[in-house]
This record gives C-alpha cells, structure tokens and sequence, in this order.
C-alpha cells in the first residue's frame, strides 16, 4: 500500500472518526424432509434464544417438543407460538429434576432425546470481579444442574431400554483459556460430554456436544437484525441462533447416527491454532 494511501486514510479517521462496518447474515436452512418424526425432544431453556430457535426447527422436522425454564410468562408465550408443551424447570435446583423428566413424559410420551441448553453468562469483567454468589450461580445452572439432568434422563431410558440422544449446548470459550466461572463451566461441559458418550454408546444412547460462537440473543445483547460485525470472529461477524439450530437438528437426527463423543464447533475454525 502505498504512503500517500495510508496517510489519506489516517487523516480521515482523525477528522471523521473510524467508520461503522455493519454486517448482515444470509442463511440457508435445508428445506423440511420430516428428518425428525418420531422423535420427543425435551429442550431446557427452551423459552428464547437459541432453544427457541431449536425447538422451531426441530417441529419443523416433525419432533413433538416440550420446553422448559424458570419464566413461565416467556414459556406461556414461545409455547403458544410454537405450538408446543412447555413446563417450569429451575434446573439448579436438582431435587426437581426426576419429577420435572417424569412430567415431560406424561405429557410427551417418553422422550427420547434431550437438549442441555439452559445456561447463563454473568458477563465479569475479570476473575477480580467474580463473587461467590455469582460462581455458585454459574456453576449451579451450567454445570451442576446439566449433569444432574443427562443422569436422570439416561436413568429413564435404561429403565425402558430405550435408544437416546443428548446434546449439550457448549461453547467456544470451552476450548480457551477463561479466568471467568462462564468460561470454566463450558470447558468441564465437553469433557462430560465425552466421557458420558463413553459409557454410553453400547447402550445406544449418543451423546455430543455443540459449541456455538458468539450468537445473537438476548444473553449475549446482539439484536439478530441488528448489526452482526465482529472483529473477534474469522468470518467477521455474530451467528444466528437459526444456523446454529441446523446444526443440532443434523447432530439429533438419525442421520448423524455414526457421531457420538464430539465437540461440534459452530464458529468457522476460530478454535483452530492458526491466525485468520
């Protein structure tokens, strides 16, 4: 680049200011093949974001679904628009897991699969600003709480001799560095994932995980019409919970049937060691 170009450019951002990159996003979505008729699929934090996302596709596919979560208000509403069952879940509270599984199949009719999808991010600043309430909080939803509902949910199966599936919904920061309670939480969420898909893909049972990068949603403050640019992404911009959600229907399916164990990265390769 020659000097005079890159001093013309420096002078205008001092006289103008840096300008706004607004990036859009186009997705494809594949076209309903009824992929997952059959299938009962339970989704915790199902209500918004992303669980919402997937408990459209999914539907769209043929499953029948019930989601869950503490709102029952935002539930009521997603439920109605769905067309589909919903029940109440704090999921930190372990004592109302196998009540809350035993519910969902009264009214599903035995699920089959299970969406480890409630989570929540407190946004620290750094490990300085980390409390006790909030580690607890963290580890209590993210973690605790997830572990404890893919145990009583394998529970159930076992005890009808049913094949499964379990995707839990990780992230990119598990594969990072973190000094933030979100980010460890994440990390410990891949290694469970394989190792319960260790013990379990004998019984039928698969169980994968699925780590999106940073997507639009009210968690993360990215509006999904809104403006998607973002320097920290290879490809330069948030995704949508909508492509996401393509993922985890293909990672529940019958088609995928020979992947278990597996960490699926939704960021294009910014996880891989290289610069991009």
């Amino acid at each position: 680049m020659r000097i005079r170009t890159i001093l013309g450019r420096a002078l205008r951002y001092i006289f103008y200011g840096v300008p706004i990159q607004v990036t859009k996003a186009q997705i494809f979505y594949t076209q309903p093949s009824k992929q997952l008729e059959g299938k009962k699929i339970i989704i915790t934090g199902g209500g918004r974001g992303l669980g919402f996302s997937m408990a459209k596709k999914f539907i769209a596919e043929g499953a029948e679904v019930l989601i869950a979560g503490r709102n029952e208000e935002t539930l009521i509403k997603s439920a109605n628009t769905l067309k589909c069952k919903y029940l109440t879940l704090d999921i930190s509270n372990t004592n109302e897991i196998y009540t809350f599984l035993q519910k969902a199949n009264e009214l599903l009719g035995e699920a089959d699969c299970l969406i480890n999808n409630a989570g929540i991010s407190l946004h620290e600043q750094d490990f300085t600003k980390v409390t006790s309430e909030t580690f607890d909080q963290q580890i209590a939803i993210n973690l605790k709480g997830s572990f404890f509902m893919a145990q009583k949910f394998i529970a159930l199966l076992r005890a009808k001799n049913k094949k499964g599936n379990i995707l839990f919904i990780s992230s990119e920061t598990g594969a990072t560095v973190d000094d933030r309670p979100y980010g460890w939480t994440k990390a410990a969420i891949n290694s469970m994932t394989q190792g319960l898909a260790s013990k379990m893909i004998r019984e039928e049972i698969r169980i994968n995980g699925l780590a999106p990068g940073i997507t639009a949603s009210e968690m993360t403050g990215y509006d999904t019409e809104g403006n998607l640019f973002s320097g920290a992404s290879p490809s330069g911009r948030i995704y949508l919970p909508e492509e996401v959600a393509e993922i985890a229907c293909f990672l529940i399916s019958d088609i995928s049937a020979c992947i278990s164990g597996q960490i699926i990265y939704c960021n294009n390769g910014k996880t891989l060691n290289t610069r991009w």
